[in-house]
Protein backbone atom coordinates (compact mmCIF):
# COMPACT_ATOMS: atom_id res chain seq x y z
CA UNK A 1 0.00 0.00 0.00
CA UNK A 2 2.77 2.53 1.05
CA UNK A 3 4.50 1.77 -2.23
CA UNK A 4 1.07 2.68 -4.07
CA UNK A 5 0.67 5.85 -2.29
CA UNK A 6 4.04 6.60 -3.11
CA UNK A 7 4.05 5.75 -6.75
CA UNK A 8 0.50 8.11 -7.19
CA UNK A 9 2.32 10.64 -5.42
CA UNK A 10 5.03 10.48 -7.99
CA UNK A 11 2.73 10.68 -10.90
CA UNK A 12 0.73 13.35 -9.84
CA UNK A 13 3.71 15.44 -9.08
CA UNK A 14 5.74 15.00 -12.01
CA UNK A 15 1.95 16.42 -13.84
CA UNK A 16 2.89 19.89 -14.46
CA UNK A 17 6.43 19.02 -15.58
CA UNK A 18 4.67 16.76 -18.28
CA UNK A 19 2.30 19.72 -19.11
CA UNK A 20 5.20 22.17 -18.77
CA UNK A 21 7.07 19.68 -21.40
CA UNK A 22 3.94 20.09 -23.65
CA UNK A 23 3.40 23.23 -23.76
CA UNK A 24 7.07 24.06 -24.25
CA UNK A 25 6.90 21.61 -27.16
CA UNK A 26 3.83 23.47 -29.24
CA UNK A 27 5.28 26.78 -28.50
CA UNK A 28 8.33 25.23 -30.45
CA UNK A 29 6.65 23.94 -33.17
CA UNK A 30 4.50 27.07 -33.98
CA UNK A 31 7.79 29.11 -34.25
CA UNK A 32 9.26 27.18 -36.27
CA UNK A 33 6.01 26.98 -38.63
CA UNK A 34 5.84 30.55 -37.98
CA UNK A 35 9.19 30.93 -40.07
CA UNK A 36 7.51 30.48 -43.71
CA UNK A 37 4.64 33.26 -42.30
CA UNK A 38 6.90 35.70 -42.04
CA UNK A 39 8.79 35.44 -44.90
CA UNK A 40 5.70 35.06 -47.37
CA UNK A 41 4.89 38.41 -45.70
CA UNK A 42 7.89 39.77 -46.31
CA UNK A 43 7.89 39.07 -49.95
CA UNK A 44 4.70 41.02 -50.64
CA UNK A 45 7.33 43.40 -50.32
CA UNK A 46 9.25 42.59 -53.33
CA UNK A 47 12.40 41.64 -51.39
CA UNK A 48 14.74 38.87 -52.64
CA UNK A 49 15.72 35.85 -51.21
CA UNK A 50 18.90 36.29 -50.02
CA UNK A 51 18.11 40.12 -48.76
CA UNK A 52 15.38 39.09 -46.94
CA UNK A 53 18.08 36.19 -44.87
CA UNK A 54 20.71 38.65 -44.84
CA UNK A 55 18.41 40.22 -42.35
CA UNK A 56 17.38 37.39 -40.48
CA UNK A 57 21.00 36.41 -39.94
CA UNK A 58 21.67 40.09 -39.00
CA UNK A 59 19.20 39.86 -35.92
CA UNK A 60 20.39 36.59 -35.00
CA UNK A 61 24.01 36.89 -34.83
CA UNK A 62 24.40 38.59 -31.44
CA UNK A 63 22.21 36.39 -29.72
CA UNK A 64 24.53 33.42 -30.84
CA UNK A 65 27.62 35.05 -30.17
CA UNK A 66 26.32 35.71 -26.78
CA UNK A 67 25.66 31.98 -26.35
CA UNK A 68 29.08 30.60 -27.97
CA UNK A 69 30.85 32.91 -25.24
CA UNK A 70 28.64 31.97 -22.91
CA UNK A 71 29.08 28.14 -23.01
CA UNK A 72 33.00 29.24 -23.47
CA UNK A 73 33.12 30.66 -19.98
CA UNK A 74 32.05 27.31 -18.17
CA UNK A 75 34.06 25.07 -20.24
CA UNK A 76 38.08 24.28 -20.43
CA UNK A 77 37.45 21.92 -23.20
CA UNK A 78 38.80 23.83 -26.07
CA UNK A 79 37.60 22.77 -29.75
CA UNK A 80 40.95 22.13 -31.67
CA UNK A 81 41.28 23.01 -35.51
CA UNK A 82 40.08 20.18 -37.54
CA UNK A 83 36.49 20.16 -35.45
CA UNK A 84 35.95 23.87 -35.75
CA UNK A 85 36.53 23.22 -39.74
CA UNK A 86 33.66 20.08 -39.43
CA UNK A 87 31.56 22.48 -37.35
CA UNK A 88 32.09 25.40 -39.68
CA UNK A 89 30.82 22.72 -43.55
CA UNK A 90 28.40 21.46 -41.10
CA UNK A 91 27.16 25.35 -40.00
CA UNK A 92 27.38 26.05 -43.92
CA UNK A 93 24.84 22.91 -45.31
CA UNK A 94 22.28 22.91 -42.26
CA UNK A 95 21.74 26.61 -41.67
CA UNK A 96 23.31 28.35 -45.20
CA UNK A 97 22.50 26.49 -47.91
CA UNK A 98 19.39 24.98 -46.82
CA UNK A 99 18.02 28.01 -45.53
CA UNK A 100 19.11 30.00 -48.61
CA UNK A 101 17.48 27.23 -50.77
CA UNK A 102 13.94 27.05 -48.34
CA UNK A 103 13.60 31.08 -49.25
CA UNK A 104 14.32 30.74 -52.92
CA UNK A 105 11.53 28.03 -52.61
CA UNK A 106 8.94 30.09 -50.87
CA UNK A 107 8.44 32.50 -54.16
CA UNK A 108 7.15 29.88 -55.40
CA UNK A 109 5.32 27.31 -53.05
CA UNK A 110 2.81 28.00 -50.55
CA UNK A 111 3.76 27.67 -46.93
CA UNK A 112 1.69 24.81 -46.20
CA UNK A 113 3.63 22.64 -49.28
CA UNK A 114 7.26 24.26 -47.88
CA UNK A 115 6.63 22.86 -44.18
CA UNK A 116 4.67 19.28 -45.31
CA UNK A 117 8.19 18.95 -47.73
CA UNK A 118 10.88 19.90 -44.88
CA UNK A 119 8.52 17.69 -42.69
CA UNK A 120 10.72 14.57 -44.37
CA UNK A 121 14.24 15.37 -43.71
CA UNK A 122 13.57 12.33 -40.93
CA UNK A 123 13.11 10.04 -44.26
CA UNK A 124 15.91 11.74 -46.47
CA UNK A 125 18.39 10.57 -43.05
CA UNK A 126 16.80 6.85 -43.45
CA UNK A 127 17.94 7.14 -46.86
CA UNK A 128 21.26 8.97 -47.07
CA UNK A 129 22.59 6.76 -43.49
CA UNK A 130 21.79 3.79 -45.86
CA UNK A 131 24.49 4.47 -48.55
CA UNK A 132 26.50 6.02 -46.07
CA UNK A 133 27.00 4.08 -43.41
CA UNK A 134 25.40 0.98 -45.38
CA UNK A 135 22.47 1.12 -42.88
CA UNK A 136 19.60 -1.45 -43.92
CA UNK A 137 15.81 -0.06 -44.65
CA UNK A 138 13.27 -2.52 -43.12
CA UNK A 139 10.21 -3.05 -44.92
CA UNK A 140 8.64 -0.54 -42.33
CA UNK A 141 10.65 2.19 -43.32
CA UNK A 142 10.01 1.91 -47.12
CA UNK A 143 6.04 1.85 -46.10
CA UNK A 144 6.80 4.79 -44.31
CA UNK A 145 8.74 6.65 -46.79
CA UNK A 146 6.16 5.40 -49.16
CA UNK A 147 3.75 7.43 -47.09
CA UNK A 148 5.34 10.44 -46.72
CA UNK A 149 6.39 10.52 -50.27
CA UNK A 150 2.49 10.28 -51.55
CA UNK A 151 1.85 12.81 -49.09
CA UNK A 152 3.85 15.59 -50.83
CA UNK A 153 2.50 14.80 -53.88
CA UNK A 154 -1.13 15.26 -52.47
CA UNK A 155 -0.04 18.68 -51.46
CA UNK A 156 2.47 19.57 -55.01
CA UNK A 157 -1.09 18.79 -56.36
CA UNK A 158 -3.07 20.82 -54.20
CA UNK A 159 -0.69 23.67 -55.11
CA UNK A 160 -0.52 23.23 -59.04
CA UNK A 161 -4.40 23.55 -58.60
CA UNK A 162 -4.37 27.44 -56.75
CA UNK A 163 -0.97 29.19 -57.80
CA UNK A 164 -0.07 26.96 -60.98
CA UNK A 165 3.48 28.59 -62.74
CA UNK A 166 6.72 27.68 -61.13
CA UNK A 167 5.37 25.43 -58.24
CA UNK A 168 7.81 22.58 -59.28
CA UNK A 169 10.91 24.51 -59.24
CA UNK A 170 10.00 25.93 -55.69
CA UNK A 171 9.41 22.32 -54.91
CA UNK A 172 12.61 21.15 -55.84
CA UNK A 173 14.54 24.15 -53.93
CA UNK A 174 12.65 23.26 -50.76
CA UNK A 175 13.20 19.72 -51.31
CA UNK A 176 16.90 20.74 -51.92
CA UNK A 177 16.87 22.59 -48.30
CA UNK A 178 15.90 19.26 -47.02
CA UNK A 179 18.42 17.25 -48.05
CA UNK A 180 21.04 19.35 -47.12
CA UNK A 181 19.07 19.80 -43.49
CA UNK A 182 19.60 16.34 -43.15
CA UNK A 183 23.22 15.96 -44.26
CA UNK A 184 23.55 18.28 -41.71
CA UNK A 185 21.56 16.40 -39.19
CA UNK A 186 23.99 13.12 -39.80
CA UNK A 187 27.21 15.14 -38.99
CA UNK A 188 25.74 17.05 -36.39
CA UNK A 189 24.90 13.29 -34.90
CA UNK A 190 28.74 13.16 -34.60
CA UNK A 191 29.93 16.28 -33.63
CA UNK A 192 27.37 17.43 -30.84
CA UNK A 193 28.49 14.51 -28.17
CA UNK A 194 32.40 15.88 -28.67
CA UNK A 195 31.28 19.53 -28.16
CA UNK A 196 27.78 20.01 -26.46
CA UNK A 197 24.29 21.38 -28.41
CA UNK A 198 24.91 24.72 -27.15
CA UNK A 199 28.36 25.52 -28.27
CA UNK A 200 27.69 23.12 -31.72
CA UNK A 201 24.43 25.32 -32.50
CA UNK A 202 25.82 28.46 -31.48
CA UNK A 203 29.24 28.01 -33.89
CA UNK A 204 27.20 26.72 -36.85
CA UNK A 205 24.94 29.66 -36.57
CA UNK A 206 28.22 32.06 -36.43
CA UNK A 207 29.77 30.54 -39.57
CA UNK A 208 26.39 30.21 -42.08
CA UNK A 209 25.69 34.14 -40.45
CA UNK A 210 28.86 35.19 -42.02
CA UNK A 211 28.33 32.82 -45.23
CA UNK A 212 25.00 34.54 -45.45
CA UNK A 213 27.05 38.00 -45.54
CA UNK A 214 29.41 37.30 -47.34
CA UNK A 215 26.91 35.88 -50.58
CA UNK A 216 25.11 39.56 -50.00
CA UNK A 217 28.00 41.88 -49.92
CA UNK A 218 29.08 39.96 -53.33
CA UNK A 219 25.69 39.76 -55.23
CA UNK A 220 24.00 42.95 -54.08
CA UNK A 221 25.07 46.52 -53.09
CA UNK A 222 23.95 48.98 -49.75
CA UNK A 223 20.88 50.24 -51.75
CA UNK A 224 19.66 46.66 -50.86
CA UNK A 225 19.49 48.14 -46.85
CA UNK A 226 16.37 50.59 -48.51
CA UNK A 227 13.53 48.14 -47.61
CA UNK A 228 10.09 49.66 -45.69
CA UNK A 229 10.30 48.75 -42.58
CA UNK A 230 8.00 46.21 -42.57
CA UNK A 231 11.08 44.12 -44.34
CA UNK A 232 12.78 44.82 -41.15
CA UNK A 233 10.41 43.96 -38.54
CA UNK A 234 9.88 40.51 -40.39
CA UNK A 235 13.85 39.68 -40.53
CA UNK A 236 13.83 40.63 -36.66
CA UNK A 237 10.51 38.29 -35.91
CA UNK A 238 12.33 35.71 -37.86
CA UNK A 239 15.32 35.78 -36.12
CA UNK A 240 13.28 36.15 -32.43
CA UNK A 241 10.36 34.39 -32.95
CA UNK A 242 11.62 31.73 -35.74
CA UNK A 243 14.76 31.01 -34.52
CA UNK A 244 16.26 31.58 -31.05
CA UNK A 245 13.04 31.24 -28.66
CA UNK A 246 11.99 28.33 -30.31
CA UNK A 247 15.48 26.47 -30.15
CA UNK A 248 15.31 27.21 -26.28
CA UNK A 249 11.35 26.06 -25.94
CA UNK A 250 12.69 22.92 -27.92
CA UNK A 251 15.36 21.80 -25.31
CA UNK A 252 13.53 22.50 -22.81
CA UNK A 253 10.77 20.40 -23.58
CA UNK A 254 13.31 17.74 -24.97
CA UNK A 255 14.46 17.91 -20.77
CA UNK A 256 10.86 17.66 -19.65
CA UNK A 257 9.13 15.26 -21.59
CA UNK A 258 12.06 13.56 -23.86
CA UNK A 259 12.98 13.78 -27.24
CA UNK A 260 10.61 10.93 -28.71
CA UNK A 261 7.58 12.87 -26.85
CA UNK A 262 8.63 16.49 -28.29
CA UNK A 263 9.59 15.14 -32.25
CA UNK A 264 5.31 13.52 -31.87
CA UNK A 265 4.42 17.01 -30.59
CA UNK A 266 6.45 18.71 -33.70
CA UNK A 267 3.97 16.92 -35.78
CA UNK A 268 2.08 19.69 -35.23
CA UNK A 269 3.93 21.76 -37.25
CA UNK A 270 2.31 21.30 -40.94
CA UNK A 271 -1.18 21.62 -39.38
CA UNK A 272 0.29 24.67 -37.57
CA UNK A 273 1.69 25.98 -40.77
CA UNK A 274 -1.71 25.28 -43.16
CA UNK A 275 -3.73 27.03 -40.24
CA UNK A 276 -1.48 30.18 -40.07
CA UNK A 277 -1.15 30.73 -43.90
CA UNK A 278 -4.53 30.10 -44.27
CA UNK A 279 -5.23 33.09 -41.67
CA UNK A 280 -2.82 35.53 -41.85
CA UNK A 281 -1.95 34.77 -45.90
CA UNK A 282 -5.62 34.03 -47.43
CA UNK A 283 -3.69 30.40 -48.53
CA UNK A 284 -7.16 28.28 -49.68
CA UNK A 285 -7.15 25.13 -47.95
CA UNK A 286 -8.10 21.73 -49.71
CA UNK A 287 -8.70 18.04 -49.02
CA UNK A 288 -5.84 16.86 -51.09
CA UNK A 289 -3.19 19.94 -49.11
CA UNK A 290 -4.79 17.98 -45.41
CA UNK A 291 -5.05 14.39 -46.96
CA UNK A 292 -1.04 15.15 -48.13
CA UNK A 293 -0.30 16.25 -44.05
CA UNK A 294 -1.81 13.27 -42.86
CA UNK A 295 -0.04 11.13 -44.98
CA UNK A 296 3.62 12.87 -44.45
CA UNK A 297 3.04 12.84 -40.40
CA UNK A 298 1.73 8.88 -40.46
CA UNK A 299 4.85 8.24 -42.22
CA UNK A 300 7.22 10.16 -39.80
CA UNK A 301 5.56 9.03 -37.27
CA UNK A 302 6.24 5.37 -37.92
CA UNK A 303 9.54 6.21 -38.34
CA UNK A 304 9.90 7.63 -35.26
CA UNK A 305 8.33 4.80 -33.55
CA UNK A 306 10.72 2.29 -35.41
CA UNK A 307 13.67 4.40 -34.27
CA UNK A 308 12.58 4.76 -30.55
CA UNK A 309 12.14 1.07 -30.47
Amino acid sequence: MRNHIQIFFNQHHKQPEIVMGLLLAVGAAIGFSAKAIFVKLAYHYQVDAITLLMFRMMFALPFFCYFAYNEERKTSNRINNKTFVIIGVLGLLGYYLSSLFDFIGLQFVSAGLERIILFVYPTIVVVLSAFIFGKPIGRNSIFALLLSYAGIGLALAHDVQFSGENILMGAAFVFASTITYALFLIGSGEMIPKVGAKRFTAYAMIVSCFAVFTHFAATRDLHAFEQPIAVYFYGLAMAVFSTVIPAFLLAAAIARIGASHTSIVGALGPIATIAMAALFLNEPISGLQIAGAFLVISGIMMLGRKKEA
